[in-house]
């Protein structure tokens, strides 16, 4: 099938692989415009142009969608396959192919449509998510659905984990199923409907007056993006991993010797954090470091 791609971070190149390893024929790629990522001074391409590049693809990076839609009415192909590019599609482009496009949303349609639904699955507590190929609406992640697969969630497993396993799964979901797309009507969406808001930092700070389980929940949502934090002797300090145990007698926000903060409901242990300007090590030995009558969480 002649297809166009559309995405943009690491994320969206082992679909893009998979797609030209199973035989599609990739006639555009397009991507975000180069920019500054990490440390650097100077722009870089996004990870799928660099993938794409590699591969011989063309490649076009609009500031605006909208900018390439004689690009893909050019190209001569009939479908669009969209991983997070991260731009909103309009209409007018949308009706540039003939068959639509389609996309891998990390999410058991209708449940977190949206920005973040591998995060908000965490958060809420699900027990499982999954992956829909979804037509593409100018609705949020309106559009039917014509195949998924549901992941269970790890008890301790990280966002960054889990959206590891739903990429691998969407990828082999879209080679099974993206050529039975053409001339299909997908299933409607069925179900309550929840969205999966942009995350923010601030969300992310840890507040002690909160249960340990639920911060134990926005500790892993927040690894490895925004990072769930607190503030200890007026210096940030990071939490990368952490689980809840049972109550002992702190107080509420205060550090223990081995390295857990007492919550209104039990301890959370931290397990590994990063003080901010220094290397990650674990909470125990993070806490050694800390005077005494500074064991406990400034206050907000």
């Amino acid at each position: 099938m002649k297809i166009v791609y559309l995405g943009s971070p690491a994320d969206s190149v082992p679909p893009l692989r998979a797609l030209v390893d199973a035989g599609h024929e990739v006639a555009l790629v397009v991507t975000r415009p180069d920019a500054r990522r990490g440390r650097g001074t100077a722009a870089s391409g996004s990870p799928v142009k660099v993938a794409a590049l590699e591969l011989g693809l063309p490649v076009v990076t609009p500031a605006r969608s909208s900018d390439a839609i004689a690009d893909l009415e050019a190209s001569g192909a009939t479908l669009g396959v969209v991983v997070a590019y991260g731009q909103i599609l309009r209409p007018a482009f949308l009706a540039a192919l003939p068959d639509g496009f389609v996309n891998l949303h990390f999410s058991l349609l209708p449940r977190w449509r949206g920005a973040a639904p591998v995060e908000r699955a965490i958060l809420a507590g699900d027990a499982e998510t999954g992956v829909c190929l979804m037509d593409v609406e100018a609705g949020l992640d309106t559009g039917g659905v014509y195949a998924s697969v549901r992941v269970p969630i790890g008890d301790d497993e990280t966002a960054g984990e889990l959206h590891a396993r739903l990429v691998a799964a969407g990828t082999q979901l879209l080679v099974d199923h993206l050529d039975s797309v053409p001339g299909r009507a997908p299933e409607p969406q069925a179900g309550e409907t929840t969205y999966a808001e942009k995350l923010s930092v601030d969300e992310f700070a840890l507040d002690p007056a909160r249960p340990a389980a639920e911060l134990a929940r926005l500790v892993r949502a927040g690894n490895p993006r925004p990072g769930a934090w607190c503030m200890v002797a007026g210096r940030r300090l990071k939490v990368w991993r952490a689980h809840s145990a049972n109550a002992g007698d702190q107080a509420v926000g205060t550090l223990t010797k081995s390295g857990a903060l007492a919550t209104a409901d039990g301890v959370l242990v931290l397990d590994d954090v990063q003080p901010e300007g220094k290397r990650a090590m674990t909470g125990a030995a993070f806490v050694a470091g800390v005077a005494r009558d500074a064991r406990r969480l400034d206050s907000r």
